[in-house]
């Protein structure tokens, strides 16, 4: 029997947050090429530290020093591809967390069958929209690109079993994110709609979630407080913007001087 998701306390969010901000960690994004400023900057405001590392040989050496590996195929290139299965080598080889985000998997072959044979190599998490995680679990063909043709409840059962296969901590992120090791699963509300305006927040959250894969403690717990993280800065800068324009800086000063113990 399935047990129904449970709520994230904020208390467990402070905590990791606390954790994540005592030791900043460094993050080798290999990222696409539309989202890397962005990702950079959002990992900059937690106080983290980014590198945006591709070549392939140094690829490979910089993800067995790094805290954390992002893995996004966004802008996926034969070359790129290539320099991303290398790290990915060298990062299980240094017990490096790696980090999956399959973006529009599914829809095109070069990147489905890409994240198909990454996936053997145990990501320590995996963050995608409910139609990338249906269609990496081959359960749907996938969504239209980046844009999900489903709710994150639908991918429920796809991401448990991707999650117990290859013992991960999945993310199902959309109005309401839902975060599983396959036995537990954890459900985080919040964020706002003009997250989806502007471009990135996702690419953004899978460098977070990478980046909180590193700390010790409850994987489980610190992945799904990556995604509150995300949503409350996402909230409190709509309560500051006029617009997507606004909304970008504001986003960044959010995470800056963000208290979760403070919220409700």
């Amino acid at each position: 029997m399935t047990h129904q998701p449970d709520p994230l306390s904020d208390a467990h969010v402070a905590q990791s947050l606390h954790l994540f901000r005592s030791q900043p960690p460094l993050v080798h994004c290999m990222t696409n090429d539309v989202v890397q400023t962005f990702t950079a900057n959002v990992l900059l405001a937690l106080q983290a530290s980014p590198a945006m590392v591709i070549d392939a040989e140094e690829a490979a050496q910089f993800s067995a020093i790094a805290d954390a590996l992002l893995i996004n195929v966004g802008t996926l290139t034969h070359e790129r591809r290539d320099a991303m299965h290398t790290a990915v080598t060298a990062a299980v080889a240094a017990n490096t967390p790696w980090t999956l985000d399959p973006v529009a998997v599914g829809a095109l072959r070069l990147r489905s069958d890409f994240c198909q044979q990454l996936l053997n190599a145990a990501p320590a998490a995996i963050r995608g929209n409910a139609s990338e995680i249906l269609a990496l679990a081959q359960h749907e063909q996938g969504g239209r690109g980046v844009d999900s043709l489903h709710q994150a409840e639908a991918a429920l059962t796809a991401a448990r079993q991707l999650a117990q296969k290859y013992h991960s901590i999945v993310a199902v992120t959309g109005e309401v994110d839902y975060v599983t090791d396959g036995a537990r699963t954890l459900r985080v509300t919040g964020g706002s709609a003009l997250m989806t305006r502007v471009v990135g927040t996702g690419c953004a959250l899978s460098a977070v979630v990478a980046a909180f894969t590193s700390l010790p403690g409850d994987r489980l717990v610190n992945v799904a407080s990556a995604c509150r993280v995300m949503a409350l800065a996402g909230e409190q800068a709509t309560q500051r913007a006029s617009g997507p324009g606004s909304f970008v800086p504001a986003f960044l000063d959010a995470l800056w001087t963000l208290e979760p113990e403070a919220e409700r």
